[in-house]
């Protein structure tokens, strides 16, 4: 129940504005990095390519929005998307950032393991994933928000174990470089890797049964999961002089 307004204050005493959640949502898909982008099938910028997102509603928290335009824009079940890692990036205020009025944007990140094409929810003319190595320019200010959700998903896999979110539930080593080799533009020594992995505490855990064949010609690959652990000690740091 809303509660009543206090005695004397008047809400329409400030200029309204709207709130709006954008989503960063990231996949790794034939060794690239890929964001997902939706093409805008109205004005502002219709026909322009943008991040996926839309207006918080009037009894809805932005988490919650950014779960729904999540769950709408991959395919995915709302029940199946609390299980993916959407964090909260930051806030976007700019008077001028929307043409329409002024909205401010709260802007989340979410990985996700590759997903089958997605659609257009909403106003959206389509869905796609793109390379986020080569994308034009994006609408509002999307390109801000995406290079911000990119530089804070390559600096926490130093850190925390978030690069098994862009895996799937059971993966092999190999699979787990490739994130990281991906996200970070890098390429990893492989033993050195896998030294460091097995050696952090609660990082991945071993899957019982028969290893998983690649498809090379080298032998099948053991497969893991996911372990208890959120953050690496020591941290799983990327090369000096590189970056994303």
């Amino acid at each position: 129940m809303n509660a009543a307004a206090p005695q004397g204050y008047d809400p329409h005493a400030f200029e309204p504005f709207a709130v709006t959640v954008d989503l960063a949502v990231f996949t790794v898909r034939e060794s690239r990095l890929h964001v997902l982008l939706v093409e805008r099938g109205e004005e502002p910028y219709k026909g322009h390519w943008a991040l996926p997102g839309g207006f918080v509603l009037p009894r809805e928290s932005a988490g919650t929005a950014a779960r729904r335009e999540l769950a709408e824009e991959t395919g995915l079940t709302e029940d199946a998307v609390p299980s993916l890692h959407l964090e909260q990036l930051r806030t976007y205020s700019e008077p001028d950032r929307d043409p329409r009025m002024r909205v401010v944007s709260v802007a989340y990140a979410a990985l996700v393991p590759d997903l089958p094409e997605p659609r257009g929810g909403g106003d959206a003319a389509g869905a796609r994933w793109w390379d986020a190595g080569r994308l034009g320019p994006l609408a509002f200010d999307h390109d801000v928000i995406l290079a911000d959700a990119r530089a804070r998903i390559g600096a926490k896999l130093e850190y925390t174990c978030l690069a098994t979110a862009f895996c799937p539930p059971e993966f092999t080593l190999g699979e787990l470089q490739q994130v990281y080799e991906t996200v970070w533009g890098v390429e990893l020594d492989r033993p050195n890797f896998r030294r460091k992995v097995l050696a952090t505490p609660g990082f991945v855990q071993a899957v019982e049964g028969p290893p998983r064949r690649t498809g090379g010609r080298g032998k099948p690959a053991a497969l893991h999961r996911a372990g208890a652990a959120t953050a690496l000690h020591p941290p799983l740091l990327r090369p000096e002089g590189r970056s994303t």
